[in-house]
Parts: structure tokens; C-alpha cells; sequence
């Protein structure tokens, strides 16, 4: 019974990446923003679940990646759909998609790639989901209002999922500023973002999430050569 605890986590992301999926062909962007928040929490907890009861398997591996695909790369996708699309009329609205395709790009290449044991390469797609959703919620008006701008971001992130951009993981090794520095200095920076923005900083979070990672690899790049 213990051994299908994590599953079970994981089919409640599954769910509500439903429901959000359902929320924003609706138009609800606030009940995406919950949905996307609901299913990053769940997507949490079960990987915890699994390690604390020692309850790993190759089905929770591999349904794991399936329901993130939904709620992480259908649900993005379908929110951008529908802001591309008020009256469901716009062909070029399909292009909102192209967040699921690449966000199932990610997964596959996460699942094969060695290299992120420990940290990413290329934007993680439960950051990207919830930068859409912050953005839904603070922008939408706006970006509805100018499609192409919401395209152009759409291709932008769309990139920033399989590009060959290491970013770093917000996972504390322990408590020592010398071993999670960057995860210091992200936090700091995102409690300066919250103080000044508050409900808009959701998206501003994620991109300061992005800049910290690549400055960190230039830095990091640097000091190869010399």
C-alpha cells in the first residue's frame, strides 16, 4: 500500500492539470494560476514521498513525466491558446502549442540526460508553467491586446525549455552559505521582488530565476579560461 502513496501524489498533479487545462480554454486565468500551483506542489511531494519510503519504481518514473506533460506543457499551452484567441478565430493561435511540444521535448531529454542529477539544463518545465501563469494573471490584458509580443515570448520560452543553457536547482545541499550561494542570493532577490510587486512578481520571479543562471554560467565560464 505505502509503495503507491508517491503514484497517487502524482496522479493529484495529473488532476489538476486537468482542471486547469479545463480553467483556461474557459478563460478562468485565475484558476490556472491555482491549478499550476496546485500541481508544482503535488509534483513536489511525491518525488519527497518516494525518497522518505524508499518507493521508486519505473512506472512512477515514467508517469510522472506523463502528467507533468499535462500540467506543465498542455496547460501553458492551452492558456496561451486562449489569450491568442479571444474569439477562437485566429489560426495563428495553434502557435500556443508549441509550449507543449517543446515542453515534451524537455521531459524526454530530462529522462535520458545524465547530466541534470543535480541540476538542469535548459528551463525546467514547472518554472515555465508557472511563469505563464503569473503572467496570465498580471499581463493578460495587455498581451491580448498585442498578439505578436505573446508570440514572440511564446517561441522565447518555447527555446529556453531545450536549450543548452545549464540553470541551477533550488535544492539546499545544507544549510551553508558556501555550498548554496545562489540559492541564497535567488531567495534574497525574490523576496526584494515580492516586497516591490507582490501578486506580479510570480512572473518576474521566473525570469530572475533565468538571468541568476546564466550569469552564473558566464561567471562559471570565465574562470575556465582562465
Amino acid at each position: 500500500m505505502i509503495k503507491h502513496i508517491p503514484n497517487t501524489i502524482t496522479c493529484l498533479n495529473l488532476f489538476s492539470g486537468c482542471v486547469g487545462v479545463w480553467f483556461a480554454f474557459n478563460g478562468n486565468y485565475e484558476g490556472v494560476a491555482l491549478a499550476v500551483i496546485f500541481s508544482a506542489v503535488f509534483d513536489f511531494l511525491d518525488g519527497m514521498a518516494a525518497r522518505l519510503l524508499r518507493a521508486y519504481s519505473p512506472m512512477g518514473k515514467e508517469l510522472d513525466s506523463l502528467a507533468d506533460v499535462i500540467s506543465f506543457g498542455l496547460l501553458p499551452g492551452a492558456l496561451v491558446f486562449h489569450m491568442l484567441s479571444p474569439d477562437f478565430s485566429h489560426k495563428y493561435a495553434f502557435l500556443g502549442f508549441l509550449l507543449t511540444i517543446f515542453s515534451a521535448l524537455r521531459l524526454a531529454k530530462f529522462n535520458i540526460d545524465e547530466r541534470q542529477t543535480s541540476s538542469f539544463i535548459g528551463l525546467p518545465v514547472p518554472a515555465n508553467a508557472i511563469f505563464w501563469a503569473g503572467i496570465s494573471l498580471a499581463w493578460s490584458e495587455w498581451l491580448i491586446a498585442n498578439p505578436y509580443i505573446l508570440l514572440g515570448i511564446t517561441v522565447f520560452f518555447s527555446y529556453l525549455l531545450v536549450a543548452e543553457i545549464p540553470m541551477f536547482s533550488l535544492k539546499f545541499k545544507n544549510l551553508s552559505w558556501q555550498d548554496n550561494k545562489i540559492q541564497f542570493i535567488f531567495l534574497g532577490g525574490s523576496v526584494l521582488l515580492i516586497a516591490f510587486l507582490w501578486k506580479k512578481a510570480i512572473s518576474p520571479l521566473i525570469l530572475w530565476y533565468i538571468l541568476l543562471s546564466v550569469i552564473v554560467n558566464f561567471i562559471q565560464a570565465k574562470k575556465a579560461e582562465n
